[in-house]
């Protein structure tokens, strides 16, 4: 059982409750592509629809908070340009049609196990490559606990009988994206401390929207557009709305209110919720393998985010 430990400043039930309707969102996610997918749109449509109606609603909505406080700055320094290019990449554009991917190629529960728990643990690791920080006996246990329940997960799911090349080709595909995640938060931390954070979440979705359209004229998406079923559009939509804005102002609300530690921890929960969806609506199986690769990286989280 995960004990969520919050500060006296954050006990509020309101608070509570928000985090768990984010989660909600953001674990359902995994699945709501996976019916998207199965509507016959591709990865990187469904990947470039949801973040131009996103971007479209940042851009909305920025507007709206220029129009409301005058003082209320939109400008980036051009020095932050390529920072803000680059978590446009790591964070949306590449990271989406990489994720998607995989969920098509692997299973929606594995996407969820990848990004939900190995992310803080690649994180911890970078930070002591790039910022210099110190890991503890502890924490050099847990990377290594959690590196063995992912080998666990790709090898022993690819195995299974639901496996095989494709289980095992998406799985490698989705390890990318904690890497990916890592990078985009590293990258982020500096210029979330300069800028408002909204602003800077809202230039990096519009951004990213825009860097797919390439990947999907490539890819001739945009003719799916009349085709999509109400099924699709809603799909699409939910990612678009909940996932993305409302999301993101449901976390950065308390993320302000929480602080860091007591909020993030509620992450922890994402992937329980992804496999129960994936399980009820689709009947996805969950190996056994999978089950205790996904403990050993629980287990290595818990060694390396503890304080």
């Amino acid at each position: 059982m995960v004990k969520i430990v919050m500060d006296t400043r954050s006990t509020s039930r309101l608070n509570v409750f928000l985090m768990l309707l984010l989660i909600s969102f953001w674990g359902s996610s995994f699945v709501v592509v996976k019916v998207a997918l199965n509507e016959g749109l591709s990865p990187t449509a469904i990947a470039t629809f949801r973040f131009l109606i996103a971007g479209a609603l940042f851009m909305a909505a920025i507007m709206i908070k220029k129009s409301v406080s005058r003082k209320y700055c939109l400008s980036i320094q051009p020095r932050e340009l390529p920072t803000i290019l680059l978590l446009s990449l790591t964070g949306v554009t590449v990271f989406f049609i990489a994720q998607y991917t995989g969920i098509r190629m692997a299973g929606a529960s594995i996407a969820a196990i990848f990004v939900c728990l190995l992310a803080p643990i690649i994180i911890s690791a970078l930070s002591v490559r790039l910022l210099k920080e110190k890991l503890r006996r502890t924490q050099i246990v847990g990377i290594a606990i959690a590196a063995i329940g992912t080998f666990i997960v790709i090898v022993g799911g690819g195995w299974s009988a639901q496996g095989g090349t494709d289980f095992l080709l998406g799985s490698i595909l989705l390890l990318l994206t904690p890497f990916l995640w890592a990078t985009y938060s590293l990258l982020g931390r500096r210029t979330l401390e300069k800028y408002d954070a909204f602003l800077v979440v809202a230039y990096v979705n519009m951004l990213g929207g825009l860097f797919l359209v390439p990947f999907s004229v490539a890819e001739n998406s945009f003719h799916m557009v009349l085709g999509i079923s109400s099924i699709g559009w809603v799909s699409i939509l939910f990612l678009s709305v909940t996932c993305s804005f409302f999301g993101y102002l449901i976390w950065f609300h308390v993320l302000k209110q929480a602080g860091a530690a007591a909020t993030s921890s509620f992450l922890f929960i994402e992937p329980v919720i992804t496999v129960i969806f994936a399980v009820t609506l689709f009947g996805e199986r969950v190996d056994t393998s999978v089950l205790g690769g996904a403990f050993l990286i629980f287990v290595g989280v818990y060694l390396v985010t503890r304080r």
